[in-house]
């Protein structure tokens, strides 16, 4: 080849969607995947990263993520640059954050982009938690905006989203959401619960011999979340709606939300790397409250059932930036979430392979099925020719240890804290640029903004 690149990635292990590993070298230009060869070839680049024996995947995607000191909107620069921080040093290429606010989101998006622009070590794109009547009138406006799938929290009746500032809602608005994101192409990624069946658990007197992750459990047990998500499922179906159901954490709501697939497919569900890896008697206690609750052991087993028969579309993390301070306090006042965006990729590719699913399952949960359903693909989410150079490089035989300082996040504390991997990530690149080098952030926070005009079964009907 006579032509010249700006980098060549050679001696490699190459993931090539549909063909596996591979022993070819990737040339980079402007940005993207600009030939794949021979590593025997010869070329003229103006930089070869040697890669030998490491294993180059497609810069994994983390489809849920909440930025901002209130978690309601990332407005000043380290709400981007250190959560973003965390992504690229776990291989995290593109996230989608969610914006919450009852004001219109025209004006948030602004703010939003002014403080991911120039801070942001990834790219990056947005999903808008609707809740008001005046943003199901700006919909279309939305959608135009580039942001095609929205939130809806279906436990968000009376003043249960006053924290956020959202009012209540109830069924009537989630169908208009329903019928609207199915005119214009978009996705709803509703948050599942049925929060008058858990008014009464919370309520009840309880049991005092359970820790504190078995109190929260039971305080919200799994069939609140599969009665919520087959509800959701079902109005879907009547609407035509493409349905992403977050954060699905038990046996119960995935088997809820299969049943009702086999009656209507598009409804996709995403678990994340807590329910994964975490259960009940997690040593993390309290660090470890989220909604859904981590649930026990049997449930986390069959996660993994369920993305080894194909059940799964995708794992995000639910990445919440709050400071530790929030945490440390006993488990009805501590506040829910916890930060965890920088372990999608090596957590879910540790733990998976350990189970023996295979690398090109474990590859489409993490990047490249994310990329179809939000309608980045084949943009991201794949090495290709005409892709993003938005790779992840990871050493198979050395170590690393998750905690606190490795994780980057404002948060300051992680509940992996300890967590041995047998693997490490030693190069993240975003655009053609390196994010991470040998280990190490760099000063690059580039991130783009993406533009997604459609997702769910519009953007896979696009393929």
């Amino acid at each position: 080849m006579s032509e010249s690149y700006d980098l060549r990635i050679t001696g490699g292990n190459v993931f090539i969607e549909g063909q596996g590993v591979s022993d070819v070298d990737l040339l980079v230009r402007d940005g993207r995947i600009a030939a794949i060869i021979d590593r025997h070839e010869t070329t003229t680049s103006a930089e070869t990263l040697d890669v030998a024996g490491k294993l180059v995947l497609p810069g994994a995607i983390d489809p849920h993520v909440h930025l901002g000191k209130d978690i309601r909107v990332p407005r000043d620069p380290d709400d981007a640059e250190r959560e973003t921080a965390s992504a690229v040093a776990g291989g995290i290429t593109t996230m989608l954050i969610y914006l919450m606010s009852s004001e219109s989101y025209v004006g948030e998006l602004e703010a939003a982009r002014a403080a991911m622009d120039s801070n942001s070590h990834s790219d990056y794109g947005f999903h808008f938690v609707l809740g008001t009547p005046e943003h199901l009138e700006e919909f279309e406006s939305y959608v135009d905006l580039g942001v095609s799938s929205f939130k809806f929290f279906m436990n968000f009746r009376g003043d249960e989203g006053k924290y956020l500032g959202l009012p209540g809602n109830d069924d009537s608005f989630m169908y208009d959401i329903l019928r609207k994101s199915a005119e214009h192409g978009a996705m709803i990624n509703p948050h599942p619960e049925n929060i008058e069946l858990v008014r009464m658990f919370r309520d009840a007197d309880h049991d005092s011999s359970l820790s504190s992750l078995e109190a929260w459990n039971a305080a919200r047990p799994p069939f609140v979340e599969a009665d919520a998500a087959q509800r959701v499922a079902y109005l879907a179906s009547v609407t035509g709606a493409s349905v992403y159901c977050v954060h699905t954490s038990s046996r119960e709501a995935v088997e809820a939300l299969v049943r009702q697939q086999d009656a209507y497919p598009n409804i996709f569900i995403e678990t994340c790397t807590q329910y994964l890896t975490l259960d009940t008697s997690s040593e993390a206690d309290v660090y470890a409250k989220v909604n859904p609750p981590i649930r026990p052991r049997e449930d986390v087993e069959f996660l993994w059932e369920a993305m080894k028969a194909g059940q799964i579309d995708a794992v995000g993390s639910d990445h919440n930036a709050r400071h530790r301070t929030n945490k440390e306090k006993d488990i009805w006042s501590a506040s829910a979430g916890f930060p965890g965006t920088g372990g999608v990729l090596p957590l879910t590719l540790a733990e998976g392979l350990r189970r023996g699913i295979g690398l090109d399952a474990i590859v489409d949960a993490v990047s490249t099925r994310a990329a179809k359903l939000f309608g980045m693909y084949p943009q991201k989410g794949t090495i290709a020719v005409g892709s993003d150079a938005d790779l992840v490089v990871v050493d198979m035989d050395s170590t690393s240890t998750i905690n606190a300082e490795t994780q980057h996040s404002a948060a300051e504390y992680t509940p992996w804290e300890g967590t041995e991997l047998p693997l490490s990530i030693i190069h993240t690149i975003v655009g053609g640029k390196f994010a991470l080098r040998d280990g190490v952030l760099t000063d690059n926070h580039e991130g783009h903004y993406i533009h997604r005009a459609r997702s769910g079964a519009a953007a896979l009907g696009q393929l």
